[in-house]
């Protein structure tokens, strides 16, 4: 997400249903903090590079309630929502604050961290008038690599079962397992019977031997338990992880994007997040260390003034592509020194040129990333960006350019509740699919219905263990 200055409003008081008492949360919520002024652009070319027709939810969603919480280098986002009867989304409470003791997606500072979580987690709970012990969060921290996997299991002639397609999930992430690293994801490609190549859903056939290619994601074990600790602190157990750009996926593409092949950049405030989808899976994810902050702190040195200041200045000024009188135009900046009212006239085409060179890296390095994966005509399709970064004018005819690809802007789909100006909405990509993964709609990257949510707790891992391998 990308680094925005976000000001609180003045306290108030939560809206209730006369009819529906109030649960007292344990975390204490905060004023809620105001989205930024996104008035200067409404220029934008990017807000539709290739339109898509809108389309309607298909996939019936689990019922209950769930909690989410996306943990972002500039803000942390709770959502605590339902599934809709048409397949739809429903966000109850809403919370979000400035990130704290998190870079790069990972907690640096185990106390800042919790104390931005505590309160948006406790204003989300305060909206919704419930609590929610468990929470599903995003993965971005801890270095998440993604590769694929061989897998041949031994049938012996009998009916392929449920508890088969369980085992070859279990002996991928059995084999997906080095010194230091954890799966998180372990996703089927596709499986062969026999020779029997390409069975979507093998249940039911009998064969000798069961072969499945798996998608694994994995991350550093350490960065995870951290993770882990912080939530224990806020009285918060980890439903289940979701990877950051799948979640992202999930929440601005449709079905048939999804199969016919498209590559989903998520632009955020630390990082910046690949997910490639092919024939209705998730064949490839990647991570990129550069996002907004880096184009803040860029401004920020350019021009001699405040991190503040700069973020101001980006999200009001700001453009990746120079156009016709940004030299005209003049901008007022506060520069930073002994003076705090040292002001300065500079045209905006300055500010325009520190930014072009680092977005075009980060495309640059976003196409090498996808070159390396050799992922051949899967990652030829369109290119959807989403996330806060990519709110910035003038991304998508750069992405277009430097992707060589058709570009689209991706705001979530088919969720009610959100956090005021739909212009936004692109920053909450990766909460929204969380939302949209705990309510099932990640079953549909998984045609077998076995689920792939890690189990909890060391006696549920074991129990699960002994089960899958009996």
């Amino acid at each position: 997400m990308s680094n925005l200055i976000i000001r609180p409003d003045p306290p108030t008081a939560p809206q209730r249903t006369p009819a529906v008492p109030a649960v007292p949360a344990l975390r204490q919520a905060a004023p809620v903090p105001a989205l930024p002024n996104t008035a200067r652009r409404d220029r934008r070319a990017v807000t539709n590079i290739i339109p898509m027709a809108e389309d309607r939810p298909q996939r019936k969603l689990r019922s209950g309630l769930f909690s989410v919480l996306d943990i972002g280098s500039t803000k942390i986002v709770c959502l605590i929502g339902k599934g809709e009867p048409d397949g739809s989304l429903r966000v109850l409470g809403h919370g979000w604050r400035r990130s704290h003791g998190v870079r790069c997606g990972g907690i640096v500072d185990l106390k800042e961290a919790e104390a931005a979580i505590r309160a948006a987690v406790g204003q989300a709970e305060d909206m919704a008038t419930l609590r929610k012990d468990e929470i599903f969060i995003n993965l971005s921290c801890g270095h998440p690599e993604s590769r694929h996997l061989n897998i041949r299991w031994p049938i012996g002639g009998r009916e392929i079962g449920d508890a088969d397609m369980r085992r070859i999930t279990t002996e991928g992430r059995m084999r997906a397992l080095t010194e230091g690293r954890s799966a998180i994801h372990t996703l089927p490609l596709d499986y062969a019977v026999d020779e029997t190549q390409g069975v979507p859903d093998p249940r039911g056939h009998l064969c000798d031997h069961l072969s499945a290619r798996m998608h694994v994601i994995d991350a550093n074990t350490t960065a995870l338990r951290n993770v882990e600790a912080v939530l224990s602190r806020v009285d918060l157990t980890i439903a289940g992880m979701v990877s950051a750009p799948l979640a992202s996926g999930l929440a601005v593409l449709n079905e048939e994007e999804r199969d016919l092949g498209v590559t989903v950049v998520d632009m955020g405030g630390g990082t910046t997040s690949i997910a490639v989808f092919s024939e209705g899976r998730l064949i490839h994810t990647a991570s990129i260390p550069i996002g907004g902050q880096h184009i803040t702190r860029d401004i920020a040195h350019g021009l001699s003034t405040s991190i503040d200041n700069a973020e101001r200045l980006k999200t009001m000024h700001g453009s990746a592509e120079i156009s016709s009188g940004d030299d005209q135009e003049m901008v007022l900046v506060q520069l930073i020194g002994d003076n705090d009212h040292h002001y300065v006239r500079i045209p905006r085409s300055r500010i325009v040129s520190i930014i072009h060179p680092r977005v075009e890296e980060t495309l640059e390095m976003v196409n090498d990333r996808l070159e390396m994966a050799g992922l051949g005509p899967a990652a030829d399709g369109r290119v959807v960006l989403t996330g806060g970064g990519s709110l910035l004018e003038g991304i998508g005819p750069m992405a277009a350019r430097v992707l060589n690809r058709r570009v689209r802007l991706g705001h979530p789909r088919h969720i009610h509740g959100l956090p005021e100006n739909p212009a936004t909405w692109p920053m909450f990509a990766t909460s929204a699919g969380l939302l949209a993964w705990a309510a099932g709609a990640g079953d549909a990257l998984n045609d077998t219905g076995i689920s792939d949510v890690r189990p909890t707790g060391l006696f549920r891992r074991f129990v699960d263990f002994i089960r899958d391998r009996v």
